[in-house]
């Protein structure tokens, strides 16, 4: 035998050009498949003449063990930077015991080839046992292959322990299967839909391609006590399977070799590259990346209903409770469907001719939340050329769509009219948008699925026990023509797929047509082309003291009646749910209703006053019952302070602060830290003085803290109540409860002028990282002086960055500009932050203004040049 360090040299000089020869070709040909069987073979030269030179010189010895590919590798499937899934298969713990040194120096010699092995070591007899928190390791086997050993001993696993062990156990193995699969699908949302997506894990990738095969196999295999002589999936599916797979195989190829590691994620460089090398697509012509993921995601799609399709349909894959649901849960009677297993299918398939019968369908499982049928959705895709030369149109139409769009399923019948090419069939005006990538890293999904998510989260609040979900549910209930606000949300955004402008407009005027065709009543018209152009409205006031009477004032004078006010908390609530599921803050869900009470009162001020009554006077009457024996120190804390204060904190937390209040001529900085359900809360209560929320917000940026809000206030005597909001990125004070103190301890110091907090900044930048931008936004300084009669407005959005908010308000100090309230928000990468400002007790003049722009600019073009 060959000695160990020569092998070795060869082998991985062996396996660095293989794999660069491996890699030339597929730039020059982008042939994924290729690759996978080339690497799999070049893996399998290594093994094989490490087996001849550690175990054997007999490829067929030592009896009583056998090396096995499986998983992956098993299949074939072994991509540029996979682990390599190898099975020591022994006959008995005697030959475990006598190979193990042999196994353990052939494995160690793997891993001085830097080959990312993933071994396992199983006596035969184990493999008999279905182990329910690894049922991995069974699947695995699934795909198993005979390497080099014995042969007999591998028989005996592949043509008999395999087979029995699936006829006794399909039902747990399916079921596990399927519940991890269903847990996964949960992890991304439910949908393929997301913009950067993961070509393995999301919906619709390469690791559903393999749960179709699994549990066809499994089904087969226990069902004929062996394995089956032809691919178990029917010709048809098993056609667009593998036209989806070898797309899916090309692309992670791809990625492999642009990362250089084993990272499966679309990221938006990779889909400009992928696209201008029609990676998968060799045929097409040039392609856009909103082209080239329109590919993606129509093959990622059909993988997706696949598998969501065997799940339904294979029994053995039913969650136990569901399963016994199922013997007793009364089924949908409809003469033109039957339904099996919460499948429609079609009494007679002629019947799709009708488009109106075609309608009806959509709307009978938006109605009972069931799924179509593999033949049922064949035969709907054999209509659609038909039903493409004379589509329904007019108020018929309109009539089915909004019936199915109040149906508490809507959603799901939307997707499935969607991936069957049918909505934008019916509505031609959805198809700009159609898996429309739109690059602004706060939104999460295309701007199809957000449509269709916005739908989705408005019907689910009836089921929501969350307190904000049940307000806005009975907001929904009160509505007089839901159906108008369902059409908006389908409609709002179709203007992003028109290059160019205002979206906002384009939207409204694509709206426009897609009415004219359904013979939309001109008033209904009004109402949709309304929410449409003032859907992001509301937003927009959020960057305002929403307490001030008169920025509730203009609000609700610009959408003028109680309904379309309404509709409009709604449309705001559904399109800030559906961006990412972190977009609606518990922050943001109070502040729109509070602005929707505020607007109401004011359209309503003679109707309902019981519910709309005025929230001052009760939490006035609440804190003199809490304070009966300090009367004189409540009015004289409470005077002055203006009514946010009062709205924005209960009568609990006046009263907490107004007892720190009273510690200040002990400690005149008073400091208490809470941690609530999502961000932590930092109170400060103290006596008024130039750059005290600069300091506060500098202490929280060289602590590594992410400020999501601010509030700061002031009474008639200086005395100063400021409240910030952070997220704790690096855990510190999670994980470190000693910390607490020298975090406060720290804040006081700062305050105090005790501390060196420049030094303090300087140490966290020196110990951070530089960020890396995906998107640029660029910084803007706007004033506004018509919002507040007091006030001037000053709005900053800036790319956000630690640092960001104290660089802000020290630049305010340094202009000698007071803030009144400090209104912080962040979308993605993008900071929104907005202050109400006073110089000398008044407005800021036009010339400082000015001056305050040029120093804010400049200030922050040094923060990021010094990130």
């Amino acid at each position: 035998m060959m000695a160990a360090s020569p092998l070795i040299d060869e082998l991985r000089n062996f396996l660095t050009d293989g794999s660069e020869r491996i890699a030339v070709g597929f730039r020059s040909t982008g042939n994924g498949g290729s690759v996978l069987a080339q690497h799999t073979r070049l893996i399998e030269e290594i093994l094989t003449r490490l087996w001849h030179d550690f175990v054997s010189s007999d490829e067929t010895a030592p009896r009583g063990l056998a090396l096995v590919a499986t998983g992956g590798f098993g299949r074939g499937w072994l991509f540029p930077h996979s682990d390599i899934d190898l099975l020591f298969l022994y006959a008995d713990s005697r030959s475990e015991e006598a190979h193990k040194d042999t196994i353990r120096h052939f494995s160690q010699e793997l891993w001085d080839l830097k080959v990312k092995l993933s071994p396992a070591s199983r006596v035969v007899v184990e493999c008999d046992r279905l182990d329910p928190n690894n049922t991995e390791f069974t699947i695995s086997l699934l795909d198993c292959r005979y390497l080099a050993g014995d042969r007999e001993l591998f028989l005996r696993l592949h043509d008999k322990v395999i087979p029995k062990l699936l006829a006794r156990e399909a039902r747990p193995l399916l079921q596990g299967l399927a519940d991890v699969t269903r847990a996964r699908h949960a992890r991304f949302g439910e949908t393929v839909f997301h913009l950067e997506p993961n070509v393995k894990e999301t919906p619709g990738g390469l690791r559903d391609c393999n749960v179709a095969c699994w549990l066809a196999q499994i089904s087969a295999i226990s069902k004929l006590g062996g394995w089956p002589d032809a691919r178990s999936l029917p010709v048809p599916v098993r056609r667009q399977l593998d036209n989806a797979r070898e797309f899916l195989i090309a692309v992670r190829c791809f990625l492999h070799y642009q990362y250089g590691r084993d990272d499966n994620a679309l990221s938006w460089e990779t889909q400009d590259e992928a696209a201008a090398r029609r990676i998968g697509a060799a045929d097409a012509g040039e392609l856009s990346a909103a082209d080239w993921m329109r590919i993606y995601f129509g093959h990622a799609g059909a993988v997706q209903r696949m598998v969501t399709q065997l799940l339904e349909e294979i029994p053995e894959a039913w969650a136990s409770i569901r399963r016994q649901f199922r013997g007793v849960k009364s089924r949908p009677a409809n003469p033109d469907f039957s339904v099996v297993d919460d499948m429609i299918v079609l009494q007679q398939s002629s019947s799709l001719r009708d488009p109106e019968m075609l309608l009806r369908l959509f709307h009978f499982m938006a109605q009972h939340g069931l799924k179509l049928g593999a033949t049922t959705e064949q035969r709907i895709e054999q209509q659609l050329p038909t039903l493409a030369v004379t589509p329904p149109r007019g108020a018929e139409l309109w009539l089915y769509l909004q019936e199915t769009l109040l149906q508490p399923h809507a959603a799901e019948a939307l997707r499935a009219m969607h991936s069957l090419r049918l909505l934008t069939l019916l509505l031609p005006e959805l198809k700009p948008i159609d898996s429309l990538v739109v690059r602004d890293f706060y939104h999460r999904f295309t701007v199809d699925e957000h449509s269709i998510l916005a739908i989705e989260s408005l019907h689910r609040l009836k089921e929501s026990r969350s307190e904000w979900d049940r307000r806005y549910a009975e907001l929904l209930s009160e509505l007089e023509d839901p159906e108008l606000l369902y059409l908006t949300l389908l409609l709002h955004d179709t203007g992003k797929g028109v290059p160019g402008g205002n979206h906002i407009e384009a939207s409204a005027e694509i709206a426009s047509r897609c009415m004219d065709r359904l013979d939309v009543d001109p008033e209904e018209r009004a109402e949709v082309l309304f929410l449409i152009l003032n859907h992001l409205e509301m937003s927009a006031q959020l960057r305002r003291d929403i307490f001030n009477p008169e920025t509730v004032a203009a609000f609700a004078e610009k959408v003028g009646t109680p309904e379309r006010l309404k509709m409009l908390c709604l449309l705001t609530y559904a399109d800030i749910k559906a961006v990412n599921p972190e977009a609606l803050t518990p922050w943001k869900a109070e502040n729109i209703w509070q602005l929707y009470i505020g607007a109401a009162n004011y359209l309503n001020r003679s109707a309902d006053q019981r519910v709309h009554n005025d929230a001052n006077g009760e939490k006035l009457a609440r804190l003199r019952s809490l304070a009966p024996v300090t009367g004189a120190k409540f009015k004289e804390f409470v005077e002055g302070f203006p009514q946010r204060y009062l709205q924005v904190h209960s009568a609990e937390e006046v009263m907490r602060h107004m007892q720190m209040a009273e510690g200040l001529g002990l400690q005149p900085v008073q400091v208490d830290l809470k941690r609530g359900r999502h961000w932590y809360e930092l109170i400060l209560v103290t006596r008024d003085r130039p750059s005290l929320f600069a300091t506060l917000t500098g202490v929280l940026a060289a602590w590594g803290m992410n400020i999501v809000k601010a509030n700061a206030f002031s009474n008639l005597g200086g005395t100063v109540v400021d409240t910030l909001y952070f997220t704790d990125h690096f855990r510190t004070l999670e994980l470190n409860l000693s910390e607490w103190e020298r975090f406060k301890s720290s804040a006081v110091a700062a305050l105090s002028g005790q501390a060196d907090l420049e030094r303090m900044l300087r140490d966290r930048q020196r110990g951070g990282k530089n960020l890396r931008v995906k998107v640029v936004v660029e910084t803007r300084v706007d004033f506004d002086d018509e919002s507040s009669s007091t006030s001037t407005l000053l709005q900053v959005i800036a790319q956000d960055r630690p640092r960001l908010l104290h660089c802000i308000s020290s630049c305010l100090s340094i202009q000698h500009c007071n803030i009144e309230i400090a209104l912080i928000d962040t979308e993605g990468p993008m900071a929104i932050d907005t202050f109400y400002l006073t110089s000398e007790g008044k407005k800021l003049p036009p010339e400082k203004q000015m001056n305050v722009r040029q120093a804010l600019l400049s200030a922050i073009k040094s923060l990021v040049a010094g990130s």
